[in-house]
């Protein structure tokens, strides 16, 4: 028996090939979206996934406006920061960081940012990620794919 052929291969920086992927948002749920999205960020589709290096996708978002949320959780939900000082405990509801500048990008960003590594590499993984609100992007010269986020498991 060859023990040889057994290797187990482990990516690196060197040998991890990252694509551009186009993710639609339209109707979608955020939780479910925002859960897909990190699986393609970290690259736990690929066969040569490694947990410690970045060989995850490039993720663009488009029409993230049209990112739903079922029931009455626009106003419901509540997510929570807290300033550092006394009494900076601050909230804020999704329908109110929507409504916020750039607050499309804002909400995805809090809701992917939670399902990631909470390190430096979960940090660098999340920068791998953009938003766009309408179906215009500025990533063509990357020739990006457009993937169909229903049929990933």
């Amino acid at each position: 028996m060859d023990t040889l052929s057994y290797k187990t291969i482990s990516a690196n920086k060197a040998t991890v090939t990252k694509e551009w992927v186009i993710v639609d948002a339209t109707d979608q749920s955020l939780g479910r979206l925002g859960a897909k999205v990190a699986k393609l960020l970290r690259g736990k589709y690929k066969p040569n996934f490694t947990p410690h290096v970045d060989c995850g996708d490039n993720v663009i978002i488009i029409n993230a406006d049209k990112v739903n949320l079922t029931g009455n959780k626009w106003n419901d939900r509540v997510y929570l920061s807290y300033t550092g000082y006394p009494g900076g405990q601050r909230e804020i509801t999704p329908a109110r960081l929507k409504a916020r500048p750039n607050g499309d990008d804002k909400l995805l960003r809090k809701v992917v940012k939670g399902m990631l590594p909470k390190n430096k590499l979960g940090a660098k993984l999340l920068g791998n990620m953009y938003v766009y609100s309408g179906s215009e992007h500025k990533h063509a010269a990357q020739s990006p794919k457009l993937i169909d986020i229903n049929s990933l498991k």
